[in-house]
């Protein structure tokens, strides 16, 4: 890796080298020089240089699995949700037939947008500007000529225009994860089941019933969006494992003390279930960058509400879980925060939300958050948490303000010249890392607070932006010396036992 000594080194407060700047580098498209994981240290520029951020919309959206919006949004045919992928504007769409598709939102004749409604229904989306019209699958339906009340135009294309090669662009890939819909330009990108791995059991609680209904929530009451002057990552790297802001960014909202029920703390309720034993603060790092933070319980802790008709309704789905899920399905661990790479986050429990970070310039990111309720939940506990979660999360959240002060400031403080020579320091738990019993992939780190899932962030980060192919990048994941350490690890445990076999004959 390509490092330089910072050129203030008199006064450095480290003697560590430093990533490189961009503008320093042979190679500005190396975005693994900006990212020292030995050292723990990340250049500055990976947060504001406008050439990264073109290389991440150039290589890391339309090659990576993304968020796109929640089958419920569209439940009827002809139901279309407006999104984004990366700089793309995007239609979630349903057909006739009910099957779901993403498409461009763009003509194919001019490239102006077939639709400009965040949601709706329609039959199918005529361009204002030639009116070249679509079907819910993208396909060309009608152009000027044959469409009625513009007989004039009959002759336009003289009967040659070849209507199956010219409907709006289709996402190769598209999948629908118990009602989350995940798309991907890339062909050749992996399945996937295969790029989420493990991480499915925190998708499995975001999706599920809180009694283990799978995929048994909906959206309610629409998506709140709102625009901060931050970098995207900074939004995702603070859902995918930092639980070392909490204590000091929310003091005053923990402090005011209003938890789901009017009283304790703001997620974690006012009681716990008899039984309901920690096994300590968990750091759960996956090989494709996603990364999650939890508290495993034995027996699952939802918050004591002071209106006996919502401790009711969660006592019973509580009862239900635990006759439907196994042991491991019963636990509280995978509803904390949690971020799927690149930029969904989410949390599975209280309030449970999904949020999603649309990058709009190196220094700007549009943020949308989807609520999600179980669809069985009466409507008086659907409107309860549409409050709670309000209260902290969105634009006027308690919590949500706090961090996005901090995400503006430390966005607009690292783009001076000086400050652009100093890198970030990611060295928390740098070496202390363990092997997971919940993922054979993963890393895990049972302090307090952690790093071990920024880390592998990034290090997927910048393989993504270097423009590694999918199959360099499936390649560099089977070599993972995480992986090989666990392999050791299997045959020693082999060995042993039928050592121990042996003995005990």
């Amino acid at each position: 890796m390509t490092t330089n000594i910072c050129s203030s080194s008199e006064t450095c407060p480290t003697s560590e080298t430093c990533p490189t700047p961009a503008s320093q580098t042979e190679d500005p498209r190396r975005a693994r020089d900006l990212v020292d994981l030995e050292s723990g240290q990340i250049s500055r520029e990976v947060f504001f240089n406008q050439e990264i951020f073109d290389l991440e919309m150039q290589n890391l959206f339309p090659r990576a699995w993304l968020f796109v919006g929640h089958a419920s949004q569209i439940p009827n045919p002809g139901d279309y949700f407006s999104s984004w992928m990366g700089s793309d504007p995007v239609l979630l769409t349903r057909d006739v037939d009910g099957g779901i598709y993403v498409l461009l939102n763009s003509c194919r004749h001019r490239g102006m947008r077939v639709c400009r409604y965040d949601e709706g229904n329609t039959m199918q989306f005529t361009c204002p500007y030639h009116a070249w019209s679509y079907s819910m699958d993208g396909s060309l339906v009608n152009v000027p000529g044959d469409l009625f009340g513009v007989p004039h135009m009959k002759a336009a294309y003289s009967g040659k225009l070849d209507k199956q090669n010219w409907g709006l662009v289709r996402c190769p890939k598209v999948y629908n994860y118990k009602g989350l819909v995940f798309a991907n330009w890339d062909e050749n990108a992996e399945d996937f089941l295969d790029y989420a791995g493990d991480f499915h059991w925190w998708l499995d609680n975001l999706a599920d019933a809180f009694d283990g209904t799978p995929g048994d929530t909906e959206v309610f009451h629409g998506v709140l969006k709102w625009r901060i002057k931050s970098n995207w990552k900074f939004v995702s790297e603070n859902f995918l494992g930092d639980t070392y802001h909490g204590a000091s960014t929310h003091a005053s909202v923990e402090a005011i003390g209003i938890g789901p029920g009017g009283r304790g703390k703001r997620r974690h309720g006012e009681r716990q279930d008899e039984g309901g034993h920690s096994t300590g603060r968990m750091k759960t790092s996956f090989r494709n960058g996603h990364g999650a933070s939890d508290n495993l319980a034995y027996e699952i802790a939802y918050p004591q509400f002071v209106e006996p008709e919502m401790n009711e309704y969660f006592d019973q789905a509580w009862a239900t879980r635990k006759e439907r899920l196994d042991a491991e399905g019963r636990l509280l661990g995978g509803r904390g925060p949690a971020t799927m790479f690149p930029n969904m986050s989410f949390a599975a429990g209280f309030p449970r939300s999904i949020l999603v970070a649309h990058p709009i310039s190196p220094t700007e990111t549009e943020v949308w958050r989807w609520f999600l309720s179980d669809k069985k939940a009466p409507e008086h506990v659907r409107e309860w948490l549409r409050q709670y979660y309000m209260r902290y999360g969105g634009p006027a959240g308690m919590t949500e303000q706090d961090d996005m002060e901090n995400w503006d400031y430390a966005t607009q403080a690292s783009k001076g010249v000086v400050a652009q020579r100093y890198p970030y320091n990611y060295q928390q738990g740098l070496g202390t890392e363990q092997l997971s019993e919940l993922d054979r992939a993963v890393h895990s780190n049972h302090a307090i607070s952690g790093e071990v899932n920024a880390r592998a962030f990034y290090r997927r980060w910048s393989e993504f932006v270097d423009n590694l192919s999918w199959d360099e990048l499936l390649e560099i994941a089977k070599s993972d010396d995480r992986i090989d350490a666990i392999i050791r690890r299997q045959e020693e445990d082999a060995v042993a036992e039928a050592a121990a076999g042996k003995v005990s004959h």
